[in-house]
């Protein structure tokens, strides 16, 4: 008879609450611009998806950028929209204006960009944002607060400042690893120290400049992150941001958390991202890229025949995509009579196995893969 305790039921995980900032973060990758009709049609999109909270841009640059959100403010959406301001009066007040009731004010908390930045001190950030936090808690419903840089900063500061932001009133505080200088093990444990002592909401705000955005973000969330930052294709400054498509993937089928968006959406989030960068999106782009689903390898595609789960970690129609097969230099014979099945011609493997040099070598001449009237005309005229 077992005499041990029983174990404690598991703690509840808090909600997870994503916000994309393509349209903040996302634009200001150098050389991109998005015009007025473009950012309400992406954020369309994004509260079509089901994102709960969109940082829609940058109320202090007056001009397009104040326009394009007074358009998509006066869509109502079901998501919440934030304005992203500096840490000044003015720029809060401007958020308001546009009828955000969201606002996020950004600051500092590394010495490099306190001091290299702004020229300022740890005493100037605490006194600033505890009066901007407070004079704005009265005029918001919520209230986003930066700690810029955190990989660059001291953590018993970042402590203090998580702290001094929740007694001034701020809603969360975004943990900013503006350069991408995190590691997922590092990140985790900022997120853990700043949740545990200082017991504000935590965001998560990755950088991919060393290709771990989103694995930080992720390991974000696992240490307690209540919010993370994402934007459609990854796009943002430098080498982007986390990737919106590959972290909701990543956290449905590799962590067991679905968000419930309509993933069908999200190869038309990504076009239409795409075509408002005026830059293509990567073949090999994780979710969305054209070759995602596509199999040439004779192995591969004779396995995917039998059975569409041998090569491929979730099903194109999750997300609204489609399998494709492709004839080329790594075809096998099975991949040929299927091909050669969907043009309306049965064939046994004898003639499949005399086709595949043909097609190979096809391949190999045009540097592309072997269209499917071009493997018809092989066929029709193989002796």
């Amino acid at each position: 008879m077992a005499t041990g305790k029983r174990k404690a039921a598991p703690k509840p995980r808090a909600k997870l609450v994503l916000e994309d900032t393509t349209l903040r973060d996302g634009e200001q990758s150098a050389g991109i611009v998005f015009r007025v009709e473009e950012k309400v049609a992406i954020a369309r999109l994004l509260d079509r998806l089901g994102v709960p909270m969109i940082e829609v841009g940058i109320p202090a640059m007056e001009g397009d950028e104040a326009e394009a959100i007074r358009r998509i403010v006066a869509l109502k959406p079901e998501a919440k929209l934030v304005g992203w301001n500096r840490g000044k009066r003015e720029d809060v007040e401007k958020s308001l204006a546009l009828g955000l009731s969201c606002v996020h004010i950004g600051l500092p908390a590394s010495k490099q960009l306190l001091q290299g930045g702004l020229r300022q001190n740890r005493a100037w950030l605490l006194d600033t944002m505890s009066e901007l936090v407070s004079w704005t808690r009265s005029r918001a419903e919520f209230i986003s607060l930066s700690a810029e840089d955190v990989c660059r900063a001291d953590p018993d500061f970042l402590v203090l400042y998580a702290k001094a932001a929740r007694k001034a009133g701020a809603d969360r505080i975004r943990l900013s690893d503006t350069v991408g200088l995190a590691t997922p093990q590092r990140y985790a444990d900022l997120v853990r120290r700043i949740s545990r002592e200082a017991k504000i909401p935590v965001m998560v705000h990755a950088h991919n400049d060393f290709g771990l955005a989103v694995a930080n973000t992720l390991a974000g969330i696992e240490a307690g992150a209540m919010y993370a930052h994402v934007t459609v294709n990854g796009i943002g400054e430098r080498a982007g941001n986390a990737s919106l498509e590959e972290t909701v993937m990543a956290l449905k089928y590799l962590h067991g958390r679905d968000l419930g968006l309509d993933l069908k959406l999200l190869p038309e989030l990504s076009r239409v991202v795409s075509q408002a960068c005026q830059v293509p999106v990567s073949p090999w782009k994780p979710i969305v890229g054209s070759n995602v689903f596509a199999h040439e390898s004779g192995i591969h595609v004779a396995g995917l025949l039998r059975s569409k789960a041998t090569f491929e970690p979730f099903s194109p129609e999750d997300v609204g995509a489609a399998r494709r097969l492709v004839l080329g230099k790594h075809s096998g014979s099975h991949g040929i009579q299927a091909a050669l099945r969907d043009r309306g011609h049965e064939v046994d493997e004898e003639r499949a196995r005399k086709l595949l040099p043909l097609v190979r070598q096809r391949a190999v001449d045009n540097k592309r893969p072997v269209t499917p009237e071009e493997l018809e005309r092989l066929h029709r005229t193989l002796a």
